[in-house]
């Protein structure tokens, strides 16, 4: 098997998690605290992905300006991207409780094809490390690869519950994730056909400005809504996944 077609079917493994998650979130009545609780946990796993698998390994590569200008441009370019898909409906996209719910089309015209576009910014990045991590030594990061797929099966469970509570129906539901599970598995070929070739400082600013946007879209979509329904043991949890991604990492 050739390394693009393990990018690409790595990538998709972890792109259908987003795919999982949405059919539970929308075929299932689930508790808001214990979606709160997962996204939680997800936001933990890639907390300590990016700390151990990216912004480490992209440091050992290049060492500590590239690393930091790399995950600030990262962060920047996110930032920008999901201040202007939340200008035009996309700001709730993972959110699932009623105080803070998504637009419905009546409500803000435009605003599911902007929930498309912010699922897709939110996936690229993780998608595209996964391909970039192949590139080093042609073996692809399973824990990179078990990260992202951890973290997305509550990003769409999340995200579908609160789309079904907008009034949307199983079509576009499933054609966003289903859509953005195919984008996956691009961004993790071009990842690794792209980037994959160039030198070690190039990947190393690649791998970094990917870690910023993942760190940027954990603080701006996933930590606000694990934290709307808050409990007693939503810092604990976040510590699970923490340490679930860490104990990965140095198996």
């Amino acid at each position: 098997m050739s390394d693009t077609v393990q990018a690409g079917m790595w990538g998709l493994v972890a792109g259908s998690a987003l795919l999982l998650g949405a059919v539970l979130g929308y075929g299932m009545r689930i508790p808001q605290r214990v979606v709160a609780s997962v996204m939680a946990f997800g936001a933990g796993v890639l907390l300590s992905a990016v700390s151990f698998e990216l912004v480490e390994e992209a440091y050992h590569q290049a060492g500590q300006a590239p690393v930091a200008v790399g995950t600030v441009c990262g962060a920047v370019a996110y930032t920008a991207g999901n201040v202007w898909l939340a200008r035009r409906g996309a700001q709730h996209r993972k959110r699932s409780g009623r105080r803070h719910s998504q637009p419905t089309e009546a409500q803000h015209a435009g605003s599911g094809l902007a929930l498309a576009l912010g699922a897709l910014l939110d996936g690229v990045p993780e998608s595209a490390v996964i391909g970039v991590s192949l590139s080093d030594g042609g073996k692809v990061s399973a824990v990179t690869v078990a990260a992202v797929f951890l973290s997305n099966v509550p990003e769409g469970l999340s995200s579908s519950v609160g789309m079904r509570r907008a009034g949307r129906g199983k079509k576009y539901v499933f054609g966003v994730w289903g859509a953005i599970a195919a984008a996956g598995t691009v961004s993790a070929v071009l990842g690794y056909a792209v980037v994959g070739g160039m030198p070690a400082p190039v990947v190393a600013s690649v791998t970094a400005v990917a870690a910023g946007a993942i760190l940027a879209m954990v603080a701006d979509t996933m930590i606000p809504e694990a934290f709307e329904d808050a409990h007693l043991a939503i810092g604990l949890i976040t510590v699970s996944g923490f340490l679930v991604s860490f104990a990965l990492s140095h198996v």
